[in-house]
């Protein structure tokens, strides 16, 4: 198979602020992460070379801040391979000569199977740069190799740390004084006695270490655009430097794992078994994926399902059981694993991708969480508790383990969960947490509870919830109804082998589909009577909410139509449809509120609070692509052309922000600026699973 390239042109190189907006990402499959600008100048509290995934409370820990990285000629000359901005002395300086780093000696970025290269000219002197994590490890390798030069040339690394948890303020004072201790050519440094130590070692014929404390201010211009504080302190203990000869490749290791972890492979090794891994990921994949930008979003889904570390219990039940424990990442970098986000993402970062024994585990892993017939929402960055404020990941979970049995067969599982089902559905009739539970009168379910974002649409700053959507939200009632056909269908299939029912309370009725399939009616007549806004030609987006129903025309309508068993009269689906297609459909995504609303909001940006006020207010979604597409074809069942040239915007933006993968969200107008986490795994998994459901 032939290696996955995508470069970016050369022409926008030059451009210094491109470069310092343009980023990228490398993951190491326990939720640990390297991440950067194109221009080697950290922008972001969570750029780094080794963002370690360690066990609660510690999370991730920001452990290799920042590399600077020098040229000196033995004549004496020095070249700065930075753009525009380096780490010199005390401060970062800006706008330094062409010889302080201008960007005029990159040449050439690139993604080889996903992982990042850079090319740089200096005079006769052609140098690139390669980066791994280690699958698994918390440790990152850079390969440097000297292509071309007329006679050998110093490398200078210079290495700049504060550890620190990754979604900290930069600002925040260093806690503890930093020690270097060297050892037979393994260089240590500890931060803190509640910390690893960060491991350093060089692989290089010729190198030494010059000992050059300095404490360094450094300016991080994403943060000061979203309102943070944006000065910070890195403490950089001296430099490597490295003798590189014409052809030859030296290697810096950057770990918090052992010596003899860290030893176990070399360089060379650890790059050609992980391009190894992922030509095999592509193999695996849907062989619609197998080329193109569907493979590129192969390699980004590999970056979202994870192995939690820390999760002691997890494990054991697990392997118990034969298992292994997987989750996802919702998105890089801030977010942890989301119950929602899992369950949405589940078809297209898993069973897309020829993936399915990680998605059982992940059902089984997520199924042992239930409480009080709910789904965790969130499992917080240093605690293992999870958080429990979700109405609609729950009922997500039975999307998912729908299309994880339509691939798979595996009835085992359905068999294994089938009691815990049962036990959410009963638990929803009853009422649970939050405001969770049906309207006897019409069945349908309502949700809210004052201080709470219970759907996806989950915007909070401090008190402010900022679409609230109490009442009986239509999505949730899609789902809903979607749920109790399920269930009524795997219980005529599988339920008189199953004899362990725990009824919820006294006087719970034994499981019967011919029940579930009853109140399934009793809301599919009662959402098309009531959902439907005769004076729109839509459906409402909350019905019965604390000011009546309302009327605003948003996406979450689509699910009516987009799931595998739609609650909506298909009479009514051409209209929604027109509807959605006119006022919400974009290049990138749905806008999530349809403009003249007075609550919408075109751009998406500025302080927190700025943000979260447009979060929904009209910002565009690209997760949303999917069910759109999933509604469009139920329409038009023989055009997937058509449908497959509404996922063709993505292929550009793929080189725009975070190279080789699709961020969270978009402005709602044109240029539809990228926003939002730089990659995002719900929106890389609906246009995954939607180039392969779209393919002739």
């Amino acid at each position: 198979m032939t290696e996955l390239v995508r470069r970016i042109a050369p022409d926008s190189l030059s451009d210094v602020r491109a470069l310092r907006e343009r980023e990228w990402l490398v993951t190491n499959g326990l939720g640990g992460y390297a991440s950067g600008t194109l221009a080697g100048v950290p922008t972001r509290r969570y750029h780094g070379y080794l963002i370690a995934a360690l066990p609660a409370p510690l999370g991730r820990v920001v452990m290799l801040n920042h590399l600077s990285e020098r040229l000196r000629f033995f004549a004496g000359e020095t070249r700065v391979l930075e753009s525009e901005a380096t780490l010199l002395g005390g401060e970062l300086m800006e706008g330094q000569s062409s010889q302080a780093g201008s960007g005029s000696f990159l040449t050439e970025f690139r993604l080889e199977s996903g992982l990042p290269v850079w090319r740089y000219r200096v005079g006769e002197f052609i140098l690139e740069k390669a980066l791994l994590m280690p699958y698994q490890q918390n440790s990152v390798f850079l390969t440097y190799h000297l292509l071309a030069g007329p006679r050998d040339v110093q490398l200078e690394v210079r290495p700049a740390v504060h550890f620190r948890p990754h979604e900290t303020a930069v600002s925040g004072k260093i806690a503890h004084a930093y020690t270097l201790s060297i050892t037979a050519r393994q260089f240590r440094i500890l931060g803190g006695a509640e910390l690893p130590l960060l491991r350093m070692s060089i692989e290089a014929e010729r190198h030494y270490f010059v000992w050059d404390d300095a404490l360094q201010q450094v300016y991080y211009q994403a943060e000061a655009d979203r309102g943070y504080d944006s000065v910070g302190s890195l403490w950089s203990p001296g430099f490597f430097c490295m003798i590189l000869n014409p052809g030859r490749k030296v290697s810096l290791i950057a770990s918090t794992e052992s010596w003899r972890k860290v030893g176990a492979i070399r360089p060379a090794e650890a790059f050609a078994a992980e391009h190894a891994r992922r030509t095999q990921s592509i193999a695996a994949a849907a062989r619609a994926v197998q080329t193109g930008l569907g493979a590129e979003l192969v390699l980004a889904a590999d970056q979202f399902i994870i192995t939690p570390v820390g999760r002691t219990e997890d494990t054991v039940r697990a392997r118990a059981s034969g298992d292994e424990v997987r989750t996802v990442i919702a998105g890089y970098h801030w977010f942890t694993d989301w119950g929602r986000d899992t369950m949405i993402s589940l078809e297209g970062l898993s069973l897309v991708t020829g993936r399915a024994t990680e998605a059982r585990w992940i059902l089984r892993t997520f199924g042992h969480y239930i409480k009080q017939g709910l789904m965790p929402n969130r499992f917080p960055e240093h605690r293992v508790e999870a958080v429990y404020n979700t109405a609609d990941a729950t009922l997500w979970y039975f999307h998912a383990l729908d299309r994880y049995l339509e691939a798979s067969q595996d009835r085992v599982t359905l068999r294994l969960l089938l009691p815990r089902l049962v036990a959410i559905v009963e638990h929803h009739i009853a009422g649970t947490m939050f405001g969770i539970g049906i309207d006897p009168k019409d069945g349908l379910l309502r949700q809210g509870e004052e201080g709470y974002q219970l759907t996806w649409m989950d915007a909070k700053v401090g008190d402010w919830v900022v679409t609230p959507r109490r009442g009986k939200a239509v999505e949730i009632n899609a789902l809903w109804y979607n749920t109790l056909r399920l269930l009524a269908q795997w219980l005529q299939e599988e339920g008189p082998g199953i004899r362990d029912w725990e009824p919820i309370a006294a006087g719970t009725p034994p499981p019967d589909p011919a029940r579930y399939m009853a109140l399934a009616e009793q809301v599919r007549a009662s959402f098309n009577r009531r959902f439907w806004y005769e004076k729109g030609g839509y459906l409402y987006d909350v019905i019965d909410g604390e000011s009546g129903d309302d009327s605003a025309l948003r996406p979450n309508q689509v699910f009516a139509i987009s799931l595998p068993r739609p609650v909506l009269d298909p009479a009514r689906w051409e209209p929604v449809m027109r509807v959605v297609t006119n006022t919400l459909l974009t290049p990138v995504g749905l806008r999530s509120l349809a403009p003249g609303h007075p609550d919408y909001r075109s751009k998406y940006f500025g302080d927190l609070r700025a943000r979260d006020a447009s979060y929904h207010q009209g910002t565009v979604w690209t997760w949303l692509i999917g069910p759109y597409i999933d509604a469009w074809l139920k329409l038009h069942p023989g055009d997937k052309q058509t449908a497959h040239r509404l996922l063709q915007g993505f292929e550009p933006r793929l080189s725009e922000w975070c190279i080789g993968t699709i961020n969270e969200v978009f402005d709602a107008e044109a240029p539809f600026s990228p926003r939002g986490c730089v990659a995002q795994a719900w929106s890389v998994a609906e246009v995954l699973r939607c180039l392969v459901k779209t393919a002739d």
